[in-house]
């Protein structure tokens, strides 16, 4: 409703001219009345954010509830705080920070009580049609899934921040924001009524549309003629005009692979802190947080790039093309999908497909990238145990809450996703001869569930997907790769495009005890090695190693071959115990992909279909 409102006022502003009949002139006054009047129409739940004292960290919240233009029926209304926030796969319990809740109608303090750990109920009265809660959230945790508050900003999550009604989910609702004295700047990808004020159509949009607050930069830039900003928290050494013109080609490879744009505007919020903590994708707009020093280095200028041609990318994968798990959502419970893979994994995929796409990344710096990212997770051991479907499914249990254990037990969705979009993509391709390719996959998807259905899709009708653009069942690979864990045949894979796949530790005696440590304490074992055949455990604090100090892995096996043993003295509970360990062949891989020069005309179709060129 944004630009329609823009629209309207431009039209007002013509009605000076003379080609502008009295006719019209009423038409366009009376459409500009209906348009500012729905602009303005108060909804029945708003929210007032207040921040007066930001070094505490705390935001003040009013949220009030009008009944009286609603049939309400119930005896209560149930105020709510979400447990989660969605493309963050954890119950968080985010009630945990709120304190100091009040309630109040017709200017008179009510009860109001919680009942359960996320809920609290307002009993209405007789005459009861207005209700204020009042309440204090602490917010000191800078993430992109969180909330914080301190003098030099503020950034507020919905769904950690304002407690919200079930029952009217399906309302617009209002958010006026009181900014601390000093702070002067608020971006958010809301629909603007006034100075600091929004709404949102819903509680969904409500929830996925976070607000960055203080004195940051905004950069505005179009993306085929949609306007984008950026807003920049934080002070670091870059060229603004070189990276807003990367981050620009960023979203128009990202709209290439389906064509399409589903919005009419978008924001980066964009934290450059000491240490970043990745991004977080919201429905018109994205949180960021990247390491401020990173800029300064390519590795680093690239690996911001990808972040944000990944977290984009979302605008389509899992904003709009979605499993049916993935929205609506109940914001109290778990929402579960074997899809992950899909939704976060293929989307890691994606960033690197952009960066390859805009030039940013040579075909074999590509290439090296695939073979570096699948020998880390082969080299998983819960690789060949948990498949991509299950990684996705147990997220709420496992891939947010690592153990020392994890990685012999477990494989990121995020990695396992972005193998089989390479393994899929090529099937696709093989399949039909280099006409097609997965960005046909996405494109069926945005247009027949998101665009045709307007909801999201199951487990059979994404495996049909694969099917009908590649014209042959998928179900082999889906069962294979999807549901299962079998390893791929790489070397056949990318040698019909020309590549030539190996393990160049093949054929080398590297000395191996399948454990790492810090500072002489074992922070894990690797599943199978020998170290965890003969005993050895995390947490164990390393005395000696035959009888000498150790002074780390790589100075211990400096002079040692396959079939020596060890001695190592350890610490352990208080006591010491000493176990014999065997140095061992390493079992780990180090792929390459090679280009083969000399292609033949099947080999070149393929691979053009694929990279692009040559």
């Amino acid at each position: 409703m944004r630009y329609l409102f823009n629209f309207t006022k431009k039209s007002i502003h013509q009605q000076n001219k003379p080609m502008l009949n009295n006719k019209l002139k009423s038409f366009v006054l009376s459409l500009s009345i209906f348009f500012f009047s729905y602009s303005l129409f108060a909804s029945p739940l708003s929210h007032l954010i207040k921040m007066p004292e930001p070094q505490t960290h705390y935001f003040e919240i009013t949220t009030s509830v009008d009944l009286s233009n609603l049939s309400y029926k119930k005896s209560f209304v149930d105020f709510k705080m979400a447990a989660w926030t969605p493309g963050s796969y954890l119950i968080r319990e985010f009630a945990k920070n709120v304190e100091a809740v009040k309630a109040e109608a017709n200017g008179k303090p009510i009860s109001i009580s919680k009942i359960n750990k996320n809920t609290w109920r307002v009993a209405l009265g007789a005459a009861t049609k207005k209700i204020q809660v009042t309440y204090r959230v602490y917010a000191f945790e800078l993430s992109v899934r969180t909330s914080f508050l301190d003098d030099s900003h503020g950034y507020i999550n919905p769904a950690n921040i304002l407690l919200y009604v079930n029952d009217f989910a399906n309302l617009p609702h209002d958010i006026r924001i009181e900014p601390y004295k000093n702070f002067k700047v608020v971006s958010t990808a809301l629909k603007e009524k006034g100075k600091f004020t929004y709404q949102a159509k819903d509680l969904d949009e409500l929830i996925d549309s976070p607000i960055e607050i203080g004195n940051h930069k905004v950069w505005d830039f179009k993306v085929n003629g949609i306007p984008h900003q950026i807003a920049f928290y934080g002070t670091v050494k870059v060229d603004s005009s070189k990276f807003l013109a990367d981050v620009t080609k960023v979203c128009e490879e990202a709209q290439k692979v389906v064509g399409e744009h589903p919005c009419d505007h978008y924001l980066f919020i964009m934290h450059n802190i000491g240490r970043g903590t990745g991004g977080l994708e919201h429905l018109y707009s994205t949180t960021c947080s990247v390491s401020r020093s990173a800029y300064e280095s390519e590795s680093g200028y690239q690996g911001i790039l990808g972040l944000l041609a990944h977290e984009y990318f979302h605008l389509w994968n899992v904003k709009r093309i979605r499993p049916k798990a993935l929205g609506p959502f109940d914001y109290e419970n778990e929402n579960y999908t074997h899809n992950l893979w899909l939704s976060e994994g293929m989307t890691s995929y994606y960033s690197g497909v952009i960066l390859q796409r805009m030039g940013k990344i040579s075909n074999q710096g590509y290439a090296n990238r695939i073979a570096a990212e699948i020998s880390s997770v082969e080299n998983t051991p819960g690789s060949h145990l948990e498949s991509a479907a299950e990684a996705s499914w147990d997220a709420w249990i496992k891939y947010y809450r690592p153990n020392e254990n994890s990685r012999n037990q477990t494989v990121s969705y995020y990695d396992k996703g972005s193998l089989l979009g390479y393994v899929l993509n090529a099937w696709i391709i093989k399949s039909t001869q280099g006409q097609k390719s997965i960005d046909d996959v996405f494109k069926h998807l945005y247009q027949a569930y998101y665009k045709k259905l307007n909801r999201g899709f199951t487990d059979a009708e994404l495996e049909d997907a694969f099917s009908k653009v590649a014209g042959t069942s998928a179900k082999p690979l889906f069962e294979s790769y999807v549901y299962g864990v079998q390893t791929p045949d790489y070397r056949n894979l990318f040698n019909e495009f020309g590549f030539t796949w190996s393990n160049t530790n093949e054929g080398k005696s590297i000395p191996y005890l399948g454990f790492t440590a810090v500072a002489g304490k074992i922070i894990s074992v690797y599943r199978g090695a020998s170290a965890y055949m003969n005993g050895l455990n995390v947490g164990d604090e390393i005395v000696s190693a035959n009888k000498a100090n150790f002074e780390g892995l790589d100075k211990l096996l400096a002079d040692k071959k396959v079939g020596d043993t060890i001695l190592f003295t350890v610490k352990r509970d208080g006591l010491e115990r000493s176990f014999v360990v065997p140095v061992q062949q390493s079992p780990l891989l180090a792929f390459s992909l090679t280009d083969q020069k000399s292609l033949n005309d099947n080999q070149k179709k393929l691979r053009l279909k694929w990279l692009g060129s040559l």
